[in-house]
């Protein structure tokens, strides 16, 4: 009998009736190694024993929260994306006079604040409104502040390259003592907001959504759920791209996409 197993059954039951958070169709082995982590390094012997306290301490319940929010990301990540949805995306994009995009799961904002640089650099940024959204309110209040560790700018500035970007990187923030801050600029058209794709409903109308290794945490069950939730929200001939571990081939959506680039993940609603 798996005995952690059932641990977990009955915390993400606490959690999903005493909070509303429902993490009980994410793939089970990622929530077990978090969990088991956050044991090792706490003074609590069980899963088991975490539930009393999250049920009536929500600091203690927002801390096992954070467990289950990916947060690894960083500025212009996978650069040849970034080449592809120029080929690809922009010039449908540049047919219409006001672009709406969605970034799921954006997490600390690096996500949104790549495409901002990328669609200004493309004559676009302009007339596009960003809805990046996540359900970590922590995360969410670093993206709406901007405010990086300067060490990762050799990475982020190597990856903009790569990424043909035009114009120097130094260009897009403010650097201070041992952080950079995004400038204003870039935060004027992203609207940065709390969704839970497991929970929450359907963004109208996109014309581009974009969801990149989010979906690798998910059963089957809910990947299909969220992308349907995606193909509901996007605009006739609109465009979804998923991380390069995940696809849309096998799911129940998949007969509603073309591939568009394989390779990298990009699809066109029919």
């Amino acid at each position: 009998m798996d005995i952690v197993g059932i641990e977990i059954d009955l915390l993400l039951e606490a959690i999903q009736h005493r909070y509303g958070y429902d993490f009980r169709q994410y793939a089970r082995a990622s929530i077990r190694r978090r969990l088991l982590h956050f044991i090792e390094d706490s003074d609590y012997q069980t899963i088991s024993q975490l539930i009393p306290r999250l049920l009536y301490d929500r600091p203690f319940f927002e801390q096992i929260l954070q467990q289950f929010s990916i947060t690894v990301t960083e500025m212009f990540r996978d650069p040849s994306f970034f080449v592809a949805i120029k080929e690809s995306v922009l010039p449908y994009l540049k047919t219409f006079p006001f672009v709406k995009i969605w970034l799921a799961g954006c997490s600390t904002g690096e996500e949104a604040y790549s495409m901002a640089i990328f669609l200004k650099e493309e004559g676009l940024y302009d007339r596009c409104t960003i809805f990046a959204t996540d359900f970590n309110e922590k995360a969410l209040k670093t993206a709406k502040e901007g405010i990086y560790d300067l060490e990762n700018i050799k990475k982020s500035t190597f990856n903009y390259q790569k990424a043909e970007g035009h114009s120097s990187f130094s260009d897009y923030y403010f650097a201070d003592y041992d952080s950079v801050i995004m400038k204003q600029e870039l935060r004027e058209n992203i609207t940065f907001a709390n969704h839970n794709l497991v929970t929450d409903g359907i963004f109208g109308e996109m014309h581009l959504v974009l969801c990149r290794n989010v979906l690798i945490y998910f059963d089957q069950s809910l990947q299909n759920k969220v992308l349907n939730l995606f193909a509901e929200s996007l605009h006739a001939k609109g465009f979804l791209c998923l991380g390069n571990r995940e696809s849309i081939r096998f799911s129940e959506v998949g007969n509603q996409f073309e591939a568009i680039n394989e390779k990298q993940r990009i699809f066109q609603k029919k």
